[in-house]
């Protein structure tokens, strides 16, 4: 395995999946597993219709707190590659919001890097959601599931065994 490689994009454009998996995986032999998490707009939230969904975030610090959680990851699991890429500005019901994608040479790294990464970034990272529905514009709420998901990853917490997993893929 060569350089551990750890790409961050916050854009407005969409991606295509395939394409930026590829480019991740692309010469690294070393890649046993790859595990990806898309997440895209929903069209209902919280017992409403949504017809659209804006996000903001603060270019720079934004990218900076995506880049620390990437660190963080490939702090606590052998990984061969991080991706992430979050999109801002106004969405539609199915258009994608985030991707996340990790390699590694056994699944069980990849798993659990790509679950710490999305709980981490919708816990830390600065981006806010405006919702249009069909009673007016909200803006979404902080969940508390998420609060919990990200502190299940607390290196104090009794979960710590689940920080690294065996060699055996």
């Amino acid at each position: 395995m060569g350089q551990a490689t750890s790409l961050v994009r916050v854009q407005h454009e969409d991606f295509d999946l395939t394409r930026e998996v590829q480019a991740l995986r692309q010469g690294d032999a070393g890649v046993g597993a790859v595990a990806v998490f898309v997440g895209t707009v929903r069209d209902v939230n919280e017992g409403s219709g949504v017809s659209t969904l804006t996000l903001e975030h603060y270019p720079g610090m934004t990218e900076s707190a995506l880049e620390d959680i990437a660190a963080q990851a490939h702090q606590r699991w052998r990984l061969n590659g991080t991706l992430i890429i979050h999109r801002y500005g106004e969405l539609q019901p199915c258009d994608q919001i985030v991707l996340v994608a990790v390699t590694s040479a056994h699944r069980g790294d990849a798993f659990e890097a790509c679950e710490f990464i999305m709980d981490f970034l919708k816990t830390r990272a600065p981006f806010w959601k405006k919702e249009q529905t069909p009673a007016g514009t909200r803006w979404v709420d902080a969940r508390r599931a998420d609060d919990e998901a990200a502190a299940r990853w607390d290196e104090s917490s009794p979960n710590t065994d689940r920080v690294r997993s065996s060699p055996a893929g």
